[in-house]
Order: C-alpha cells, then sequence, then structure tokens
C-alpha cells in the first residue's frame, strides 16, 4: 500500500467551501443562491465591484461572474489541490477546452499524452486544429516527451493515470522538464479527485477534474474544474470572465454534498475495487488485469511513490482474440451497467477502445467498481465468464 491517505483532505472535504453558511445559527451547508441580477446600494459599491471582477478577484456582480454557492465550492476545490484558485464549468471536456483557451495562442505547440481521454483527442482534432495550435501525442509514460518538444511547444497536457489503462508518468519529472524549457504542465487530475494526487504539489502549473466522477459521487450531475497557482490565475480567471462561463448553483451544490463523503466512498471504492482485481488475476480467461493498486502493475511502483490510495477502476484483458467475447460477457452481467463515465455509487462496464500505435492487446473491458457487496459483483463477473 502506499503512504498513509492525507487527513489534511478528509478534513478539507468536511469543513471547507462552507463560507457562505458561517456565523451563528446558520445551517451548516451554503444554501443554493439563484441569481442573474444583483443590486447595489451605489454606483460606487457597483463600480468596486465590476473592477474587482475584472481583475484577479473574486466578486459577486452578475450571474454570469459566478454566485455564492459556486464560490463555496471553488474555495473546497483550491483547498483540495493547493491552488490559488478554480473556475468551474458545466463538463469536464469543457475545462479542458476553456483551459487550452485561456493558456493557447495561435501557433503553439502542445504535447498530449497517448493515452488522453477520447473527447480530448476529437477536441484536439476539431478546435485546436480550427485555431492553428498544432499538437502531437508522446507515449504515456513520457518516456519519448523530450524528443518531441519544438521551439514553439507551450505546454504539456498529462493525463494521470491513463484513464482506460491507467498508465503512469513521472510527474516530478516531467514538471523538471517543463520548468528548464519554460512551458506549463497541466494535468486531468480527475483519477485522483483531489484526494488521492496531488499534481500542483508534485510541480504542475494546472490541474483539471471532471467533477462529474467521484466528486460529484451520484451519477446526477456534469461539472470540471480548472485550478491553478497564482502565477497563472489571472490568466485562467480573466478568459473564464469574458467568455461568461458559470455553472448553476444547484448544481454546485450537488457536488458540494457529494464531496462531504468522498472520502468514506472512495476508501470503499478501493477496498471493493482491490477484492474484484485479485479475483480477476485468477481467472484463466484473463491475460492482465491493470490496476494501479497491485504489484503485477507496471506503474504500480510510481503509484506508489505519488498516490494516496486507489480508486474504482480497473480494466482488464481476454486471453482470446475474439473480440465478441465481450458482447456476450456484457450481455450477461446484471450488476455491472454498460454506459460511460465512471466514479458515482453503480458498477459499470464498458469497452476499452485502442487508440493510437498498435499495442497488441486483445480485447479488454475497463470496470468501475461501485459500493455493492463485492462478492456479488465477482458472482456477476462469473456470469460473463460462463457466457464468453
Amino acid at each position: 500500500m502506499p503512504h498513509s491517505k492525507d487527513p489534511r483532505a478528509h478534513t478539507a472535504l468536511s469543513q471547507r467551501g462552507r463560507s457562505a453558511s458561517s456565523g451563528p445559527g446558520l445551517a451548516v451547508n451554503p444554501p443554493v443562491v439563484r441569481l442573474s441580477t444583483v443590486v447595489f446600494d451605489s454606483l460606487e459599491s457597483l463600480r468596486e465591484a465590476e473592477v474587482r471582477t475584472a481583475g484577479p478577484e473574486r466578486s459577486l456582480t452578475y450571474g454570469a461572474n459566478g454566485n455564492p454557492t459556486a464560490f463555496a465550492l471553488q474555495d473546497l476545490i483550491s483547498e483540495l489541490e493547493g491552488a490559488h484558485g478554480t473556475c468551474l464549468y458545466p463538463t469536464g471536456l469543457a475545462a479542458v477546452a476553456q483551459m487550452f483557451q485561456s493558456f493557447l495562442r495561435p501557433g503553439d505547440h502542445v504535447l498530449l499524452t497517448e493515452s488522453v481521454y477520447g473527447p480530448v483527442r476529437r477536441l484536439a482534432n476539431t478546435m485546436l486544429k480550427a485555431f492553428d495550435i498544432q499538437f502531437d501525442f508522446y507515449a504515456a509514460d513520457g518516456s519519448d516527451v523530450e524528443s518531441m518538444i519544438k521551439t514553439n511547444t507551450r505546454m504539456i497536457y498529462a493525463e494521470v493515470p491513463g484513464s482506460l489503462t491507467f498508465e503512469m508518468c513521472d510527474l516530478p519529472a516531467l514538471a523538471q522538464l517543463c520548468k528548464a524549457k519554460s512551458m506549463l504542465l497541466a494535468v486531468d487530475n480527475s483519477w485522483g479527485s483531489g484526494v488521492l494526487y496531488k499534481p500542483l504539489e508534485l510541480g504542475a502549473d494546472i490541474s483539471l477534474m471532471a467533477l462529474t466522477k467521484y466528486m460529484a459521487g451520484h451519477s446526477d450531475v456534469m461539472m470540471g474544474s480548472v485550478s491553478t497557482l497564482q502565477t497563472h490565475w489571472h490568466t485562467l480567471k480573466t478568459m473564464n470572465t469574458a467568455v461568461g462561463n458559470t455553472v448553476s448553483p444547484d448544481d454546485a451544490y450537488l457536488v458540494l454534498r457529494g464531496a462531504r463523503s468522498l472520502a468514506a466512498r472512495m476508501a470503499m471504492h478501493e477496498r471493493h475495487a482491490m477484492q474484484v482485481a485479485q479475483w480477476l488475476q485468477d481467472q484463466p480467461e484473463v491475460a492482465r488485469v491493470l490496476y494501479p493498486a497491485l504489484p503485477s502493475d507496471p506503474g504500480h511502483a510510481l503509484w506508489k511513490r505519488d498516490f494516496h490510495g486507489c480508486n474504482g477502476l480497473l480494466s482488464f484483458e481476454f486471453k482470446t482474440a475474439d473480440r465478441q467475447v465481450l458482447d456476450r460477457f456484457t450481455g450477461a452481467l446484471t450488476l455491472f451497467g454498460i454506459g460511460y463515465s465512471w466514479g458515482g455509487f453503480e458498477s459499470l462496464v464498458t469497452e476499452v477502445e485502442q487508440h493510437g500505435p498498435d499495442r497488441g492487446m486483445g480485447p479488454m473491458l475497463r470496470l468501475q467498481v461501485g459500493l455493492e457487496s463485492p462478492d456479488d459483483l465477482i458472482a456477476d463477473l462469473q456470469n460473463g465468464f460462463a457466457a464468453g
């Protein structure tokens, strides 16, 4: 197991993001504040608020510039990430797009990890191309990244670990390289969700999360976040204000509510996933199981060094080359729903699609191991193997 779980994160999940409800006789949770117009006592106070909004400060001026419920969530995320500030977006993908828009300009070059989330690959092939931003994909373990740097490389974008086959890269080493070359390092931290991994502490400049996943935890809300250091905060916040980006206070409240139980849920996901992963390793139909907490996982050493635990995501490869096994196997499952996303309370299964160079992988499935009894989940998987 890795070093002990971070107790600071556990306390922050309970205590931070409650500024809107502080004071004697007020509710434990911040209220849901719905607004478009904000009224002021005078023109002078309105002008002062506008000046703050136009700069690095946060101010309540108009609904498009934020609301107190969202501000409370921003404070919580910033505390977890060790960031100076956080902006919120309607989806995780929107967070990635706005981050690119904030820090990249026409003629710039960005290096993206080969294991990148599929929609981000699509984003690169559409938005980045349309804005004349060049990009290339580097090996998920970072082994070839230095050789791919160009004179106009502005950013390296990492996903640690990869969300399908969980490749690890040495983030502190990558951060040193970026600093030496005056490049930005942006990291998708959805897997770690603010409690298992700390990209900014390890040297990254920008950390992104799909709050839709473990942070919200109940498969009923979409949201993303971008957190950064003081050096880059004004750039991020200025673009966020310029495009009128905001999130619903109702959605912000749901994410705040989900966050309060994140540490407890994550520990349960980890226990259940480890039991399932160990069982899968013993099945004759399985070629390999990918789960960073397993000593056999290729990224185990880096996980043990840099992470505070594991979550409920794992993938396993079949020995057979017959891809129809995926349809037969998943068709026999009753507890694992077939669908996208992860991080909710329920167990899910989806096909692992291979992108980039052929790595000779056999048919592979990714499991989101939920909060159900692991014994029941294993029995469900046994039905899948029987049908395969």
